[in-house]
């Protein structure tokens, strides 16, 4: 009597799923913490300018974005002359920019208001009247930090 038997073919054993819903969820919960949703839809053309001295701004939840430019071909039903955009819609009133910044200041923590940043968001084809209009609207509700979202690169390519 052989404690060990040699003959005979052992099958596999079948793979074990019980880990298989674990990895589900861990791979969904990466997923959804590490994705980033956008905040609004750009309605407008925006080529950005370029510039030689950029800086990558530091918290981003601390700035309200701006945009200014041409409506873009699906929205073109508004105009073809440039636009301020504010989150998903146009501004019809150029006072809707101090409604907009003092919205965002109340629904930030009080200690991280005087952090609050704006940036403009500017087609390079804009008029700059048109952003005149929007610094002196950010000016009368104290909004002085501005900053102007550009791409990094070579400034004199901005000159036709």
């Amino acid at each position: 009597m052989s404690k060990f038997n040699k003959g005979g073919k052992k099958e596999l054993p079948a793979i074990s799923t019980a880990s298989l819903p674990d990895i589900v969820f861990m791979l969904l919960f990466f997923f959804m913490v590490a994705t980033v949703m956008r905040d609004s839809t750009l309605m407008i053309e925006n080529t950005l300018p370029y510039a030689d001295q950029v800086e990558k701004l530091e918290n981003r939840s601390l700035v309200m974005y701006i945009y200014a430019g041409k409506p873009s071909k699906e929205y073109r039903k508004f105009g073809t002359e440039a636009k301020v955009q504010l989150n998903d819609k146009f501004v019809n009133n150029i006072k809707e920019v101090q409604t907009f910044v003092q919205e965002t200041r109340a629904n930030t923590p009080e200690d991280q208001i005087g952090k609050l940043m704006t940036a403009l968001k500017v087609d390079k084809s804009t008029n700059m009247g048109l952003i005149g209009d929007v610094k002196e609207q950010l000016r009368e509700v104290n909004q002085l930090k501005i900053n102007y979202s550009t791409k990094a690169g070579d400034a004199t390519k901005n000159v036709k």
